[in-house]
């Protein structure tokens, strides 16, 4: 990653959290949330720009501009909307975890193969 593209991830963070900052509280108590949860479980596509949360700031705005709470938005359980916005996202537990069992199956192909 060259210093323009570090630079240019910075500018466009800066922007990203000014759209929560003008979010009304509730919202932005909501989205710091989700994004601490969405940071521990880990969405690959999470690190590849800000889309993700991104859409969830456009969702914000929206319901904001159009009267709603947040809860209205998101749903009592924000957790399991957080899981639903995820759900067919490969996270990085999921990619440790591939590469657990990949490694498991070559230890047992080698114990295998020595034992014939």
């Amino acid at each position: 990653m060259s210093i323009q593209d570090m630079i240019k991830g910075k500018k466009e963070w800066r922007a990203h959290m000014a759209r929560v900052k003008a979010l009304p509280q509730d919202y932005q108590i909501v989205y710091k949330e989700l994004q601490r949860y969405l940071f521990k479980v880990g969405p690959v596509e999470l690190t590849e720009g800000t889309g993700l949360l991104s859409g969830i700031i456009d969702l914000f705005e929206e319901g904001a501009a159009s009267g709603k709470g947040v809860l209205e938005v998101t749903g009592s359980d924000v957790a399991a909307f957080c899981d639903d916005l995820i759900k067919d996202s490969k996270t990085y537990a999921d990619i440790f975890q591939e590469s657990v069992v990949r490694e498991s199956r070559k230890a047992l192909k080698r114990d295998t193969d020595r034992t014939k």
